[in-house]
């Protein structure tokens, strides 16, 4: 074996042990709110189809307290909404992060919910445009939280978006899927890891 393709081998060994995401097992869904979230699983996929004021979907017997997660999403339908996201730091349902992507709104942001209160997570340096620049209704996205101690790193698409900081909710959590109203959102290709 030549130099370069052991090189090469050694480089796909390192990326692929850096990366140990973990793909989910089981699910544990549920609502936040009024109503009861519709989801159902069809080809790999997890599916909500509104019905609750919020619906998640948390990985069984996860705790995380640094680490990542994403998922690959579409929004597909729902007038008053089109919302996907990712949750982390989960401790019931009245303390979690989220981080979202809105196909309605053009938006992605981040939220902290503490004591049932949902408050907007307002990036590094005060940006308050955060423009998905292209998370369209129907079109597959793929959105990724870094977290690490209070720092937050939102992307879409490889994108990095923005930055957050926010401490009210140390220590592991649960991680898992989010999406509200009437929205009808597709999600495959859930991962998350723990540092």
């Amino acid at each position: 074996m030549s130099a370069s393709v052991r090189a090469l081998v050694l480089a796909a060994l390192l990326v692929a042990s850096a990366v140990r995401a973990a793909p989910p097992r089981e699910w544990v869904l549920g609502p936040t709110g009024r109503g009861a979230a519709q989801w159902t699983e069809r080809e790999g996929r997890l599916i909500y189809r509104g019905g609750a004021t919020v619906g998640w979907a948390l990985v069984k017997d996860t705790s995380v307290s640094n680490g990542f997660v994403q998922v690959r999403f579409r929004s597909v339908g729902g007038r008053e909404d089109r919302a996907g996201g990712v949750i982390w730091r989960w401790r019931d349902p009245r303390n979690y992060y989220v981080a979202r992507a809105h196909a309605l709104a053009g938006n992605v942001q981040a939220f902290r919910v503490v004591d049932g209160r949902r408050d907007d997570l307002v990036p590094q340096g005060g940006a308050t445009g955060f423009d998905s620049r292209g998370a369209t209704s129907r079109a597959w996205h793929t959105l990724r939280v870094d977290f690490a101690g209070a720092e937050f790193l939102v992307s879409l698409d490889g994108r990095r978006l923005f930055t957050v900081r926010d401490d009210a909710l140390e220590g592991p959590g649960a991680v898992g899927l989010w999406s509200k109203a009437d929205s009808v959102t597709e999600f495959e290709r859930f991962e998350y890891s723990a540092d």
